[in-house]
């Protein structure tokens, strides 16, 4: 597919979450339905906004800010997923004072539907991951960890699908190798599963087996690793697989204005978009689709 005809198919950025952002405009038209998907990433237990004098996202950020936007895009569009790729915990004192807790009650107060896991969701142990579990009204998803020898066994899903407008979108989640970054005694007997392979498994079943219209990857593998081109990371996994739509990358802290295509191993094109760190930016991309749910050839859109 040509890169123009897959960005006709798509709109995609993110929203500035700074003092005086203004809200994102209704783009109706494009096809008769409309998917849109708000994504952050390595938010890292920040809650509240940046200080104005703050060296390098001055008065930027906020979960009050983001639950703002949040909500104003949902009247504007019903039909909307809310996804994080992970690093949910550590980097600032509530998560040192309440292991978790603060965080995943406020995600589920903003309604996230989905979760992957980042290698800081282990600072307190599975143990500690685990205990805060019931504070979450959101899905975890990992399918390229094993924890069949773990007390989270059972407890995380590979993936879910949602049904949205008669729009079947399937989600999917990949973490990084902890060996390395995590200490043993955290992580236990997580087994760590090659994420290439298991992200192809996965896409096959969300779209074959599944019949996704919409198959979605978060992703805490890392954006690009240049210097290491042997290591996983979410450009590696685009170009190595088939029938994943989206990317929602995380633990790089990457900013992206606007997602990467990548031509999958088919030839066609995948999107793949991060949107840094701490909640400043929230990731915003609209899918279109007509009434057969074959995507909408119709405009684009660009939100920086």
């Amino acid at each position: 597919m040509k890169r123009r005809a897959f960005l006709s198919k798509t709109a995609a950025g993110s929203a500035f979450l700074g003092f005086g952002g203004g809200l994102l405009n209704s783009c109706s038209g494009f096809g008769k339905k409309q998917i849109t998907i708000l994504h952050t990433n390595d938010v890292h237990s920040h809650i509240d906004a940046f200080p104005t004098d703050h060296g390098a996202f001055p008065n930027m950020g906020g979960l009050a800010r983001r639950a703002y936007l949040i909500d104003s895009i949902r009247q504007e569009n019903p039909n909307t997923l809310l996804l994080d790729a992970g690093d949910i915990f550590q980097g600032t004192p509530y998560f040192n004072f309440y292991g978790g807790e603060l965080e995943f009650k406020l995600m589920s107060k903003l309604k996230y539907d989905a979760a992957t896991i980042g290698n800081h969701d282990f600072d307190n142990g599975i143990e500690g991951l685990l205990a805060q579990m019931p504070h979450a009204s959101f899905d975890l998803l990992s399918a390229n960890y094993d924890f069949s020898d773990t007390v989270l066994d059972g407890r995380i899903k590979a993936y879910k699908t949602y049904l949205l407008d008669g729009i079947k979108v399937g989600v999917f989640g990949l973490g990084i190798k902890l060996n390395g970054l995590v200490t043993k005694e955290l992580y236990k007997e997580t087994k760590y599963l090659d994420p290439i392979e298991i992200a192809q498994d996965m896409s096959r079943v969300l779209k074959k087996e599944e019949q996704c219209d919409l198959v979605i990857c978060l992703s805490h593998l890392g954006f690009d690793y240049e210097d290491k081109p042997e290591r996983p990371s979410d450009l590696i996994l685009a170009s190595n697989t088939e029938d994943i739509d989206l990317i929602i990358g995380g633990h790089t802290h990457t900013f992206l204005d606007k997602p990467v295509i990548m031509r999958n191993r088919k030839g066609l094109e995948t999107l793949v978009n991060q949107v840094g760190c701490y909640g400043v930016n929230l990731g915003r991309i609209d899918f279109y689709f007509d009434d057969q749910n074959n995507r909408s050839s119709e405009g684009v859109r660009i939100i920086v």
